[in-house]
């Protein structure tokens, strides 16, 4: 049997070569679970799976060479060097867990930054102005540009804000470049430089891209109405046909009869309209819908458009509340409480408004702020105003009151 020192010294170096597997297994498990859940492994669970690891190990050795394990001595020194090698790993693995970001941005660790030398500082803040690089490119599967369009991109300088990324200024240039010159689609590559590399689709069928699979694009010449814009629902009066379609652009006035062409969906028109501007100054002018075919065709055949009426847009509901309320003989009215009236310095439910006017009180605006659908418990002031609804009469018995 060796002298002490000696198996301390065996014990050192066992517990060092079983022990750099557990302690590489307790360090990755320590950063995953902080990593993913947020949680500390417990101490205990780390000696545990270590110790388990690297008795593996040792019976391992111990099946070559019995006499690898020695005396006790030995075999406690090497459990200690395990257990401190696994928890200083699962500690070093739980911070690195805890320190790493949880959302990674793979496009901030591919970023792209302008040089210095390109940015002018104006008014303050920096800009920087692209310019394209060598010929403009054709993209595949779309015709090639003209020689004209090619040459306008090619000369043309732009300048944006070099306070974003340099994708973000990509991103942006293309953009300009495909409204300013209509394209059907275009790539823009920047260095670092500012310098441009450009590949782009010249027009095709901008219209017949808007009119839905099943639909026609019908262009008439009626009197439209003011704030006329591409997307609004409207509803056609010709003869004693109504059609209702989708307002795909609106051009300018023009004094000719009303005469239509019409287009399928998908599929480039041959007399489209000119460009349309994006609101109807209202007037006389001319309007391209989308409509069913029937209805297209009945467009078509008719000589003259009696009314062209705009349907209420989107999720708003307002135009459609009045029409209700007129139909059942309701009106709205805004009014002024006045000093030493009927409202002032109570609430509207001390007031009994509704049982007292037979009017209802849809919002209040009291010390400033307005109040929508408001409880009895609302108070009124002189100066404060208020928006009711009821039949002219009530209105009017009310407004005499009150305001």
């Amino acid at each position: 049997m060796a002298s002490l020192p000696v198996e301390v010294l065996f014990g050192l170096y066992l517990g060092i070569l079983t022990g750099i597997i557990p302690a590489l297994v307790s360090g990755v498990l320590g950063f995953v679970f902080k990593y993913v859940t947020n949680v500390t492994i417990p101490g205990l669970g780390v000696v545990v799976l270590s110790l388990a690891i690297a008795g593996a190990n040792g019976g391992l050795m111990a099946l070559n060479d019995p006499a690898i394990l020695g005396s006790g001595e030995r075999f406690v020194v090497a459990v200690v060097v395990v257990m401190m090698l696994s928890l200083y790993a699962h500690s070093q693995g739980d911070k690195l867990g805890a320190a790493v970001p949880k959302r990674l941005n793979l496009r901030k660790l591919t970023e792209r930054t302008l040089n210095a030398d390109v940015v002018q500082l104006v008014g303050g803040r920096g800009e920087v102005c692209v310019t394209v690089s060598g010929e403009v490119g054709d993209m595949e599967g779309y015709p090639a540009l003209p020689a004209d369009l090619r040459r306008n991109i090619r000369e043309g300088e732009w300048t944006f804000s070099a306070d974003v990324p340099l994708v973000e200024i990509e991103a942006r240039f293309a953009d300009r470049l495909r409204a300013e010159f209509d394209l059907a689609d275009v790539t823009v590559r920047l260095d670092e430089n500012a310098r441009a590399t450009v590949s782009a689709a010249p027009p095709s069928g901008a219209l017949s891209k808007r009119v839905p699979a099943g639909m026609r694009a019908v262009s008439l010449d009626a009197l439209l109405p003011t704030g006329l814009a591409a997307g609004d629902e409207v509803r056609v009066d010709a003869g004693d046909r109504t059609v209702s379609g989708t307002v795909l652009s609106v051009a300018g006035s023009s004094k000719s009869a009303a005469t239509g062409t019409a287009t399928d969906g998908g599929v480039d028109a041959t007399t489209a309209p000119p460009p349309s501007a994006a609101t109807a100054p209202g007037g006389d002018g001319r309007v391209t819908l989308a409509v069913g075919r029937s209805d297209a065709t009945a467009l078509l055949e008719t000589s003259t458009v009696d009314r062209l009426v705009v349907e209420s847009r989107g999720v708003r509901r307002e135009f459609e509340l009045v029409s209700l309320l007129r139909r059942s003989g309701r009106r709205f009215r805004a009014l002024t409480v006045r000093e030493a009236g009927a409202l002032d310095g109570v609430t509207l439910g001390g007031a009994a408004v509704r049982d007292s006017y037979d009017v209802a009180v849809l919002a209040v605006r009291h010390e400033g702020t307005w109040r929508v659908a408001p409880r009895g418990g609302q108070a009124v002031v002189a100066g404060d105003g208020l928006v009711v609804v009821g039949t002219r009469e009530s209105l009017a018995s009310f407004e005499g009151a009150v305001a």
